[in-house]
């Protein structure tokens, strides 16, 4: 199998990650929950994915290095835990279902106000609406770092400079960024950083983190367990207690440290120059195919994914054809980001996303441009 579809999940992982996560299964009690050798091994483990994670996004206090299960539930705590109804959020269209649906949930049960970014038939932002559609009760920015459909990246810089003029809330999510472009918190002035650990990071499912910047304060999503101040009625509000309610996934976080060493270890520029190069390899070898429909904005800085459709057939079956006569794996569909489908015109037709990683070669490359060339033949 040619496995394109890294950006739902990466399938090949540095070897040292799974020997971690079997090492942690044989080995790691539970964090907090005791002051023999596993338990405190396990603290110990899950300390230093702190003081790594922080260190690689530019996280001043790993104390505020928060572990999650995944993407959707970091952005869940950072979207209900800062917003109080009769604020007003700035998003865009270029999100996903894991921003969306919390900011609608809050629309409906809080009051919250809402307002979109648009982007144009390329996915490209609109960077002069976020002061268009600024308001005196403006709380926050909530923007996606790169399109999980186009691949379009988001020039976080501007978006930044909006926020630090207007005193602005800020929360990324890098779910499609992190761990193959470079992020520093602290250097673009970040507030809230979210992302999983199974896309770029390379580390295991079941893996996320929630990143604060200074003075960032949440209210708790959840409550439970601690391992501290068991008799307090109420959650403890030091972080990272406050907002890691039960135990954590010390086995898959022992993975996750393992795959941010071999990240540290080729380079996150590295890692972005390469596939920036398989991208552009793809994008050129399918975008003048007749009948090929190529979506997104290649002249500017891009992630590693290809959207694509073939003349008015439906994405479902040309995927399915790409699995089962040439044996490549991609994503069809809506790819949970109705916002940008109805922006393109494909909400029912849906796209085929081409999606790479470190570890694609330009070999698996070359054979899914040719592919894509005899199906539209």
């Amino acid at each position: 199998m040619i496995y394109l579809d890294n950006a739902a999940t990466t399938l090949k992982k540095p070897p040292q990650v799974a020997e971690a996560v079997c090492r942690a299964m044989g080995t790691l009690g539970n964090a907090a929950r005791g002051a023999h050798g596993s338990s405190v091994g396990a603290a110990r483990t899950i300390f230093d994915a702190r003081e790594k994670i922080a260190k690689l996004f530019g996280c001043r206090d790993p104390s505020r290095v928060i572990f999650t299960n995944n993407a959707t539930e970091s952005l869940n705590i950072a979207i209900f835990g800062a917003f109080s109804p009769g604020d007003h959020v700035i998003s865009t269209d270029l999100e996903h279902n894991s921003v969306l649906r919390p900011l609608y949930a809050l629309e409906e049960e809080r009051g919250l106000e809402l307002s979109f970014v648009p982007a144009d038939r390329q996915g490209r932002l609109d960077y002069d609406a976020f002061e268009r559609l600024l308001r005196p009760n403006t709380r926050a920015v909530v923007c996606t770092h790169g399109s999980n459909l186009t691949g379009n990246l988001v020039d976080l810089r501007r978006v930044g400079d909006f926020v630090k003029a207007h005193g602005l809330l800020w929360i990324v999510d890098a779910s499609q960024t992190a761990g193959s472009q470079p992020i520093d918190m602290a250097a673009l002035g970040i507030d809230i950083l979210c992302f999983t650990g199974h896309k770029g990071m390379l580390g295991p499912q079941g893996t996320g983190c929630l990143l604060l910047g200074p003075g960032v304060e949440l209210r708790p999503f959840k409550r439970g367990g601690s391992g501290i101040h068991s008799y307090d009625r109420h959650q403890p509000m030091t972080y990272p207690t406050r907002l890691e309610a039960g135990t954590l996934n010390g086995h898959g976080i022992a993975g996750l440290s393992a795959a941010v060493d071999f990240l540290n270890s080729v380079g996150l520029e590295t890692i972005a120059a390469h596939e920036a190069a398989l991208t552009r390899r793809f994008y050129e070898a399918v975008r003048n195919i007749p009948g090929v429909t190529v979506y997104g904005d290649f002249e500017h800085p891009h992630g590693a994914i290809v959207s694509l459709n073939i003349r008015d057939y439906d994405s479902g079956a040309v995927a399915d054809a790409l699995s089962e006569v040439y044996g490549i794996a991609t994503r069809a569909g809506a790819h949970c980001a109705p916002r940008m489908h109805r922006t393109l015109g494909t909400e029912d037709q849906g796209a085929v996303r081409f999606s790479f990683s470190w570890y694609t070669t330009a070999e698996e490359i070359d054979a899914a441009a040719q592919a894509v060339r005899q199906l539209a033949e």
